[in-house]
């Protein structure tokens, strides 16, 4: 497990190693195939936990239990807003491990009830054919194009301005690279970081509508996220090109999903988020 020694928990990014550095609070039994771990919460002073803390610690959460494998996919639905000021209880339920394939259910758990659950699987990466079919990934864009996305706490680049006041295609892609990492940490840092933008990216079509709006022009709140692993890779060696696109706004939900590409083109993870949009006036 990742060890946080000499970090100060008032950095960003060493407060996020510290809510991924998982407690164990009952291991997996020989039996029953379950275990409980418990992790803290980032300082952002939000009222509530930030999904993609819960995407993060999930996927630890799971991978923790099943060491020897690495997480090919998860479903993660949002059932309450989590406490702020306590810490997250992570209950895992081995249902299946084979040879190469395993399964596990996570609810993510607070004194008022489970916050999340979770059903993950996970894969150890066989020798095969390997093809992909995706567009190309352009260069990454020169430091004049930083751009802030909080609470993701490394350096993110965009040619793209997700906030537009103007109508725009309900389309955005960033870049991202995070300071040095375990390689272990991979998969929960990009689970991470897919939570933050569909909703702003819903939003692009309408005209003065931003992000900075939530709670004044409309509400919103994610109900549910999937994240499918397709390869091995890192966060800190290359940069990562995180691109997303919102076909569908309707019903009071908008929905979106993403490819998450390395520099070098190969496609590493891919994602989709539906959450709740509702528009006050």
């Amino acid at each position: 497990m990742p060890t946080l020694v000499g970090m100060s928990l008032r950095d960003p990014w060493s407060d996020l190693l510290a809510c991924l550095n998982l407690a164990p609070a009952a291991p997996a039994g020989p039996t029953d195939g379950r275990a409980v771990w418990t992790g803290v919460n980032q300082q952002l002073g939000y009222h509530r936990l930030f999904g993609g803390q819960l995407l993060a610690q999930t996927v630890r959460a799971a991978g923790l239990t099943v060491p020897g494998k690495s997480v090919k996919s998860l479903h993660v639905l949002f059932a309450r807003p989590g406490d702020t000021a306590e810490p997250v209880r992570y209950e895992v339920e081995r249902h299946h491990e084979g040879s190469t394939f395993a399964s596990v259910s996570v609810t993510a758990r607070q004194s008022h009830g489970a916050v999340a659950t979770a059903t993950v699987s996970l894969h150890v990466p066989e020798a095969g054919p390997d093809r992909q079919s995706t567009d190309p990934v352009p260069a990454v864009p020169g430091p004049e194009r930083r751009v802030e996305l909080e609470p993701i706490p490394w350096e993110t680049r965009s040619t793209l301005d997700l906030d537009t006041v103007k109508t725009e295609e309900p389309e955005y892609a960033f870049w991202m690279r995070t300071p040095p990492a375990d390689p272990a940490l991979a998969q929960a840092l990009t689970a991470y970081a897919t939570d933050l933008t569909p909703i702003g990216t819903a939003l692009r079509p309408f005209e003065a509508v931003t992000q900075h709006d939530a709670g004044t022009v409309f509400t919103s709140a994610v109900t549910a996220h999937s994240v499918w692993f397709h390869r091995a890779f890192r966060t800190d060696d290359a940069w990562l090109f995180v691109r997303q696109h919102s076909p569908l706004v309707a019903h009071g939900r908008c929905f979106g999903r993403g490819d998450v590409l390395a520099e070098d083109g190969s496609l590493v993870a891919s994602f989709a988020q539906e959450a709740l949009l509702r528009f006050t006036a």
